[in-house]
């Protein structure tokens, strides 16, 4: 068997539809279901080969099980809210054939309230999907999970179509489950106490980074919003890491406390 596709979903009833069509050449398609509600399952079992239930564990646990279950020579994983490109699907079938990489990079266009951004840092936005099987390893990584494989990465030139956020409101939900977890990390990783300057200098930098640096003004109104959302998005998570601090003894909170707890474990 050449290719399995793998899908992570859940309620993604609007978009697995469209997602599963556009890998439709694959010669196997999983799907791996963290416990919808609504109609995603239905629909995923119309197009995919095998849909299976995975309730525990993060994205890398979810990943990995959708390797386990694959026989596919190359295991190509693609979100429910991405779609595979003719032009992808093409390039793929003609590199598979005759390749010294093990694994590849795609370009994403990322549409963001209706229009694709160009600026803001959201293009290429280069992710790692297209594995061979024999030389990888799997998946690690709780919010921001990242690849293990042997061998050389490839970049390919056609692209996957995000379509990443369609409203306001999916984009506050969105925020809201994301910023639990990464606050979480940055508090287990210890990170220092936040105060004022650390606030201040945390949305300073977020915002110089999608407005100046890489002109999101120039995807016009969508753009802006975006890059101002962007700043709030990561105000929110260092909130909930302040919130988690508060709740710690204010002498562990300071370096020397950490390290005094440390050297006692």
């Amino acid at each position: 068997m050449g290719i399995s596709a793998i899908i992570i979903a859940k309620n993604e009833e609007k978009k697995i539809g469209d997602c599963l069509k556009s890998v439709s050449w694959a010669d196997e398609t999983i799907i791996v279901d963290s416990g919808s509600v609504d109609k995603t399952i239905p629909i995923a079992k119309m197009h995919a080969t095998k849909v299976i239930r995975q309730l525990s564990g993060g994205f890398s646990e979810r990943r990995n099980r959708g390797l386990k279950e694959a026989r596919g020579e190359w295991i190509f994983y693609i979100d429910a809210d991405e779609r595979a490109t003719r032009e992808l699907r093409d390039e793929i079938h003609k590199l598979i054939t005759n390749t010294n990489y093990s694994a590849y990079a795609i370009p994403r266009r990322n549409i963001i309230l209706g229009r694709e951004m160009k600026h803001g840092g959201w293009w290429p936005d280069y992710v790692k999907r297209l594995f061979l099987k024999s030389k990888f390893k799997g998946w690690t990584g709780e919010l921001h999970e990242e690849p293990n494989f042997e061998g050389k990465l490839g970049h390919l030139k056609a692209s996957l179509t995000h379509v990443k956020h369609d409203n306001l409101s999916e984009m506050v939900e969105k925020t809201n489950n994301w910023s639990e977890i990464e606050a979480r990390l940055m508090f287990e990783a210890g990170h220092p106490p936040m105060n004022i300057s650390r606030f201040f200098t945390a949305g300073l930098r977020e915002f110089w980074l999608r407005m100046i640096r890489h002109a999101a003004f120039l995807d016009g109104v969508p753009g802006i919003i975006y890059a101002l959302y962007q700043v709030f998005s990561r105000l929110v998570s260092y909130t909930k890491l302040w919130e988690m601090q508060l709740k710690i003894p204010a002498f562990v909170r300071t370096s020397a406390g950490r390290q005094k707890l440390k050297s006692k474990s």
